[in-house]
C-alpha cells in the first residue's frame, strides 16, 4: 500500500464502454447467486408442511420451519453483510465474492444433512450468513464494473433474478415432496443438495470476473488497474469492430486521489450519517419496506393458501411460482425505465403501486372475494411493481456512497433493514396468517403495504438523480484530491 497521489481515468473509461460478452461474464458469474436464495427461501417456505409431517426426519413443526428457522436464516444474513461487508472494503470484491459463496454452499450442503432441530436451525443461520456477504460483496463489484448507462437496469434485473429461483423452487418442491416419487425424509434433503450442485456451477463461472478496477486504484494498486482495464477495453473493442467496424469512443474525465489505508468505522459512520444524512434516511427507509413486506409474503404464503383455502401442501408450489414469475418480470420489464425515465419518479412509483395495490388486496380478502386462485393473481400485480421497487433498494445504497464505504453501506442498510422487517417479519407474520383468523392475515397485509408507502413517499422526496451518471459524480471517492471533485452535500 502507498500514499501516493494518483490522476486516473479507469472510472471514465469503464464507464464508456458499451455492453459486450465481457459484460454478460460478469453478470452471469456474480449475478446468477440470486437464484440460489430464491431457490433456499421458497424451498423452505413450500417444505415447511413436510417437515412437520411424521417421518420426515425431523422433530419440527410447520410454525418453527416458517417462524423461528425463517427469523435465523435473516439473522445469519444480517450478521453475515456486516461481517464481509466489512472485509470486502478491506481486502477486495474479489476475494469475498468467492469466500461468500463458499460459506454458503458449505452450510446448505450440511442442512441437507440435518437429523435434528438444532442442526436444522444452526445451518440456516450459516447458510443465511453466506448469503448476506454475497448481497455486500456481489453489488459493489457489478456496481463498479457495469458501465453507467446501463447500471441500473442490470441491477435491478440481476437482483430480481432471486425470482427465477423462487419458481425453480416451486416447481421443484412439487416434485421432491411427491412421496410416489421420493420417500418423506428424502426429497426435501435432495432440494438442497441440488442447491449445492448449482453454487459449485457458479463457482466455477465466477474464478473469470475480475476484481473491481476502482477498488484497485484507491487502495494502492494503480498499475494494476489500469492493466486489468486495458485488457478489457482490448476484448470489447475487438468485439465492436468484429460487430461495426469502429473503434471505442475515447474516454473522458479523471480523478484525482491520495490512496490511503482502510478507512474506518467512525469514518464510515460520519460519512454516511452526516454528509449524508438524507440518503440515510431514504437508503433504511427502502429497506425496512421492502424486508416487511417481502418476508412476510415468502415465509407466509403457503400457510395463507393451506390454512385457507385448503390447498394441500403438494400443490401450493404451483401457486407460488406464478408470483414469482410477477416478481421477475418487474425488473425485467421495468428495469430499463429506471435509467431513462429516472430513479426518483420510478423508485417512489414502484413502492407507492405496491403498496396501494396491497391494500385493496387486503380488503378484497377481508370481505370474503377472493380464491386461491384470484389472490395468486392479486399477489402477481402487487409483486410486480414490489419486486423492481425493492431491488432499486440495492441499487441505491450501492451508487449513493462513496468507494470506501460502498459495501460497508449495503452491508449496514441491508442488515438494518432486513432485521427489523425480516426477524420481525416472519415471527409477527407466522402468528398473523397460521391464527385462521381472517382479520389477523389482514392486518398482515396492512402492515406490510404501510411501510411500503411510506418509503415510496421518502423517495419522491429524497431519492438520487444518478441516473446515467458515473459513480464518481454520484458521491466522490473519499479519497479524492481536486478541491472541485470535493463530494456535494446530499441531494
Amino acid at each position: 500500500m502507498t500514499n501516493a497521489t494518483i490522476t486516473t481515468s479507469v472510472p471514465a473509461r469503464l464507464d464508456r464502454l458499451p455492453w459486450s460478452r465481457w459484460h454478460w461474464t460478469v453478470v452471469i458469474g456474480l449475478g446468477t447467486v440470486w437464484i440460489l436464495d430464491g431457490l433456499e427461501v421458497t424451498v423452505v417456505g413450500n417444505i415447511a408442511g413436510r417437515l412437520s409431517e411424521e417421518g420426515s426426519g425431523l422433530p419440527i413443526t410447520s410454525g418453527e420451519v416458517t417462524g423461528l428457522a425463517a427469523a435465523l436464516y435473516v439473522a445469519g444474513a444480517c450478521s453475515g453483510a456486516l461481517f464481509f461487508g466489512r472485509l470486502t472494503d478491506r481486502f477486495g470484491r474479489k476475494k469475498l465474492f468467492i469466500v461468500t459463496l463458499a460459506v454458503y454452499l458449505a452450510a446448505t450442503a450440511l442442512t441437507a444433512l440435518s437429523f435434528s432441530t438444532w442442526w436444522f436451525f444452526l445451518f440456516r443461520f450459516l447458510t443465511g450468513f453466506g448469503i448476506g456477504g454475497e448481497y455486500a460483496a456481489i453489488n459493489s463489484a457489478i456496481d463498479e464494473l457495469i458501465p453507467a448507462p446501463y447500471r441500473g437496469r442490470v441491477d435491478l434485473i440481476i437482483n430480481g433474478s432471486f425470482w427465477l429461483g423462487a419458481i425453480g423452487g416451486s416447481l421443484l418442491s412439487v416434485v421432491m415432496l411427491d412421496t410416489n416419487v421420493f420417500a418423506q425424509d428424502v426429497g426435501w434433503r435432495l432440494t438442497f443438495a441440488l442447491g449445492v450442485v448449482l453454487g459449485l456451477v457458479i463457482l466455477l463461472v465466477r474464478r473469470h470476473v475480475p476484481e473491481s478496477p476502482r477498488w484497485l486504484f484507491i487502495h494502492g494498486r494503480g498499475a494494476e488497474a489500469d492493466s486489468l482495464v486495458t485488457s478489457i477495453e482490448k476484448r470489447v473493442e475487438a468485439e465492436i469492430k468484429a460487430k461495426r467496424g469502429t473503434p471505442l469512443p475515447p474516454a473522458e474525465g479523471e480523478i484525482t486521489i491520495h490512496q490511503r489505508g482502510d478507512v474506518g468505522f467512525g469514518e464510515i459512520a460520519r460519512t454516511v450519517f452526516s454528509r449524508y444524512r438524507r440518503r440515510a434516511i431514504l437508503g433504511l427507509s427502502l429497506f425496512i419496506g421492502q424486508a416487511f413486506l417481502y418476508n412476510a409474503i415468502t415465509f407466509g404464503f403457503g400457510a395463507i393458501l393451506t390454512t385457507f383455502f385448503g390447498v394441500s401442501t403438494s400443490r401450493t408450489g404451483y401457486f407460488f411460482a406464478v408470483i414469482a414469475a410477477g416478481n421477475f418480470l418487474g425488473p425485467l420489464l421495468l428495469g430499463k425505465l429506471f435509467d431513462t425515465v429516472g430513479r426518483r419518479v420510478m423508485i417512489s412509483s414502484t413502492y407507492l403501486l405496491s403498496g396501494l395495490l396491497l391494500f385493496g388486496t387486503a380488503w378484497l380478502f377481508g370481505a370474503g372475494h377472493l380464491t386461491a386462485n384470484t389472490l395468486t393473481a392479486c399477489w402477481c400485480v402487487v409483486l410486480f411493481f414490489a419486486s423492481a421497487g425493492a431491488s432499486s433498494a440495492y441499487l441505491t445504497v450501492s451508487e449513493i456512497f462513496p468507494m470506501e464505504t460502498r459495501a460497508m453501506a449495503i452491508a449496514f442498510f441491508y442488515a438494518l433493514g432486513t432485521a427489523a422487517g425480516g426477524i420481525s417479519g416472519p415471527l409477527l407474520f407466522s402468528h398473523l396468517t397460521s391464527s385462521g383468523v381472517v382479520g389477523d392475515t389482514v392486518l398482515a397485509f396492512r402492515i406490510g403495504a404501510s411501510l411500503m408507502c411510506l418509503a415510496g413517499l421518502v423517495a419522491a422526496f429524497l431519492a438520487v438523480r444518478a441516473e446515467g451518471r458515473s459513480l464518481e459524480s454520484i458521491a466522490a471517492p473519499l479519497s479524492t484530491k481536486r478541491p472541485d471533485a470535493v463530494p456535494a452535500p446530499a441531494e
